[in-house]
């Protein structure tokens, strides 16, 4: 499960993320798309997750730094963050991964 809190600029994602929930995380990453200051991923509660989330992660932190803002990827599971790290997403300019 993907959400958005505005206020606060945190994208949370739970639970297991796949080709077969990237419907439901499409409302939450467009709001995120729009932001206009840095965005924190809290991946505390992520489970499991296959490369669209990452090509997800990537898009975003695309527009982000278009706009001078950074995605900041906090706390993933140790699978969680060898995807990341296999996929390249940590290497990525305007990435964090904490």
């Amino acid at each position: 499960m993907v959400s958005f809190d505005q206020q606060r600029g945190i994208l949370h994602v739970t639970g297991d993320e796949d080709a077969s929930t990237v419907s439901r995380r499409r409302r939450p990453l467009s709001t995120a798309l729009r932001a206009t200051r840095d965005v924190v991923v809290d991946l505390s509660g992520l489970r499991f997750a296959d490369s669209t989330l990452i090509l997800d992660l990537a898009v975003l932190a695309q527009r982000l730094r278009k706009g001078g803002a950074i995605l900041q990827l906090h706390t993933p599971q140790p699978q969680v963050r060898m995807l990341i790290e296999r996929m390249g997403l940590d290497r990525q300019p305007a990435v964090l991964l904490v």
